[in-house]
């Protein structure tokens, strides 16, 4: 599909001297001096500009990504490149996933394991198109996913930074759960810091796509997170100065994996590591940060820490929670560890201290039957509206 977009250059309009008797000799020069050429064509010239990469991150996905594949290979606006890094898989799932990308003639590069944002940085070095499009193993684009991001990145705006779009929610066989999971849960498209930070934000890197020049200004992906890398991502591009739009139609469709890294232990301490960076991000105007962390940070982890350490002494029932019934002294640790955070960092408001301290007395002695009472008094409260509400900006 040919894709709309750049200016082109104009031949010289050389004017004539008003006395005929140079009219010859003048226009003989100019033609020795640049002699006409045909205008470049706009369309090919818009190709140029509007080349697109597609890359997956790949770890012990054999599972999933031929679905993930398809749906890349299917697209109405085709890739001009595709890429699949291999982020240090077990040998049989890398011959296999060999085997399925033989079939479909698709790139594969292999690197040491390093998490899904380093396989992802990779995998922006080893391409040249000047917008980027990523792709989890396990999820799958629409078929005019190219297409309709393509078509939200302004003329001219030589601050871009993403574009991105709604999201489907699917089982992790890919049955529809919901059209439309991003605009129910946050405001979109980002203006505002307090849009970034009081919530999930909802911007998945499998519905964006993303101005190379952008990615590259930031460094890309901050390696040192496997969870979170996402809203780092994009938090730092938007601090850079760059600009996103937000388009309200579904592009992609997010499966939800329960043996994905959202439900393990590893996407839990990166949410720590996320935290601290951004106490750390706001360190030169002490006032600023401490104002984000109470009124932004603190809210949005505070339950979510407890609720992950609660749950890991008190339920067993799947095998996600079995897995991490496993380190329920490291998820108990980490509340104290929150708990020290936001004391450095902020003065929070008395009922929000005195929210920590009962979350931490009744965790600390990782008892479940001590957790009992708690867990129906909390119920009860819910069930009519009381307790510790989220509070509204």
């Amino acid at each position: 599909m040919t894709r709309k977009g750049a200016s082109m250059s104009k031949a010289p309009n050389i004017k004539t001297p008003a006395r005929q008797g140079t009219k010859v000799a003048t226009a003989r020069n100019a033609s020795r001096k640049a002699p006409p050429v045909e205008a470049p064509d706009r369309a090919a010239a818009a190709e140029k500009r509007k080349t697109v990469a597609v890359i997956i991150p790949f770890y012990n996905g054999s599972r999933y990504i031929e679905r993930a594949i398809r749906s890349i290979l299917a697209q109405t606006v085709t890739a001009d490149e595709f890429l699949i890094v291999d982020d240090g898989s077990t040998a049989e799932e890398s011959s296999r996933l060999r085997a399925i990308a033989a079939r479909y003639d698709v790139k594969v590069q292999r690197k040491e394991n390093g998490g899904q944002g380093s396989a992802r940085n990779l995998g922006v070095s080893l391409t040249k198109s000047a917008y980027l499009c990523f792709l989890d193993q396990d999820d799958f684009f629409l078929k005019n996913h190219i297409e309709l991001l393509l078509g939200q990145i302004p003329e001219s705006d030589p601050h871009f930074g993403w574009a991105y779009g709604e999201l489907m929610e699917a089982d992790e066989d890919g049955h529809i759960v919901a059209t439309s999971i991003a605009s129910r849960y946050s405001k979109h498209p980002k203006y505002s810091i307090e849009d970034l930070l009081e919530r999930d934000m909802h911007i998945l890197p499998s519905a964006s796509i993303i101005g190379r020049e952008a990615f590259e200004t930031v460094d890309g992906f901050d390696p040192q997170f496997m969870g979170y890398e996402d809203d780092d991502l994009f938090l730092r591009i938007f601090r850079a100065g760059f600009t996103n739009t937000f388009f309200p139609k579904a592009v992609t469709v997010w499966c939800i994996n329960k043996n994905s890294t959202s439900y393990s232990i590893r996407m839990s301490r990166s949410r720590m590591l996320y935290i601290r960076k951004l106490c750390q991000l706001f360190a030169s105007d002490p006032e600023r940060r401490s104002v984000y962390v109470r009124d932004l940070i603190f809210p949005r982890f505070c339950n979510l820490i407890a609720g992950e350490a609660f749950k890991s002494i008190y339920f067993a029932r799947y095998e996600h929670e079995i897995r991490m019934a496993q380190h329920r002294d490291e998820l108990v640790d980490m509340l104290d560890e929150f708990a020290g955070l936001m004391a450095a960092n902020t003065r929070l408001r008395i009922e929000d201290r005195a929210k920590l301290r009962i979350f931490r007395l009744c965790l600390r002695p990782k008892s479940r039957r001590m957790l009992v009472v708690p867990y129906g008094v909390a119920r009860v409260l819910r069930k009519f509206g009381l307790g510790f509400a989220r509070r509204r900006r």
